[in-house]
């Protein structure tokens, strides 16, 4: 696991964070457990958010917010979450969604390096039955944790946990906030970090494969107050043991990375032994990408799966890809991407 002390998860299926559940496992946690949203101020203790509740869903910000893109990032997250709106599965659940508003407080900014870190990804997103929720914002801040270590002139902040995504919500328990709403939510967090640690640069990675959300973090860095900044798909130099193999989504690909950022974050009962049954659960990549054009009919084809001998699994890929990949390779191959991007925007920083 990264040195980063923020709310990311330690341990599949444990704990109060409910990222770190997978996707079997959360569904039933979610029939008797009230999901908990929190929206603090920045600074605010990762113990602090993790107290709140028996499932905390990753924190909004209030130095990120204005009251209207509150307001409509509350809309938005209620219409996703536990499940999509007019959903089987969201008609069927009791429990609901609680937002626990703490007060702003204005912590004090830590002392911190010319550079700040931080990933855009979508923390809420299933990913098949023997990951956890957060696997996205676990790659980014594995690389970035061993960035660090390597470039003292920089410092983590914490992430932003929610993005847009399609494929995650035909199957639940995943949070779309809209490209629209991202735009400005990463412009104010990132106009929120600049206040706050006064960094001379910005440097932001998104591990999740949507081009959309790319392009929506891009122009929220862009109308932000940061004129430094850096942004990174750190997945781009795996497109060919990913996207080219059909294994884009909780595969082989991010079982592998998972695996070798911390074995524990992998639930074993199910992986590898049982990897014939996962394969047998996947999607195909084609037929998601042809459901994705018209989402009503994406949670229907999963819905009624579920009463099958092999429900859809969340998997849009192949587990079996694993069997063909080096992690550490690929992890090294993000590393260097990440590295060299740091290198410029330093050099960048010393001749401003």
């Amino acid at each position: 696991m990264t040195d980063c002390s923020f709310c990311l998860p330690e341990k599949i299926n444990e704990g109060p964070l409910l990222t770190s559940y997978s996707l079997p496992k959360l569904k039933e946690q979610i029939k008797y457990e009230c999901p908990v949203l929190p929206i603090v101020s920045l600074g605010t203790p990762a113990d602090l958010i993790a107290d709140i509740g028996p499932l905390v869903l990753p924190p909004l910000y209030h130095e990120a917010m204005t009251p209207e893109l509150k307001s409509n990032l509350l809309e938005r997250i209620r219409f996703c979450f536990p499940y999509y709106w007019e959903s089987g599965q969201r008609k069927s659940l009791e429990t609901d969604l609680l937002v626990v508003e703490m007060p702003k407080y204005e912590w004090p900014a830590p002392e911190v390096g010319k550079v700040i870190c931080f990933s855009v990804d979508t923390a809420v997103e299933e990913h098949g039955p023997h990951l956890p929720l957060a696997t996205d914002t676990i790659q980014s801040y594995a690389v970035l944790d061993q960035l660090k270590r390597r470039f003292p002139e920089i410092s983590l902040a914490p992430p932003v946990e929610y993005g847009h995504l399609t494929w995650g919500l035909p199957f639940g328990l995943s949070i779309d906030i809209t490209p629209g709403l991202l735009v400005q939510y990463v412009a104010g967090y990132t106009d929120a970090i600049m206040k706050w640690l006064q960094p001379k640069g910005i440097y932001v990675v998104d591990v999740h494969g949507s081009i959309v959300h790319r392009q929506a973090i891009e122009e929220g860095l862009r109308i932000s107050a940061c004129d430094n900044y850096r942004f990174r798909w750190l997945h781009e130099p795996l497109i060919q043991f990913a996207g080219e193999r059909g294994d884009q989504h909780a595969g082989g690909v991010e079982t592998a990375l998972i695996e070798l950022i911390s074995p524990d974050l992998v639930d074993k009962s199910l992986f590898p032994d049982n990897m014939i049954g996962i394969k047998a659960g996947q999607m195909d990549m084609d037929e998601a990408i042809e459901l994705s054009k018209n989402l009503p009919n994406f949670v229907k084809r999963v819905e009624q799966s579920l009463d099958t001998k092999t429900p859809l699994n969340g998997i849009v890929g192949d587990i079996e890809n694993y069997e063909y990949l080096d992690a550490q390779e690929m992890m090294q191959r993000m590393w260097n991407v990440a590295s060299d991007d740091l290198k410029t925007l330093l050099v960048e920083d010393a001749y401003e």
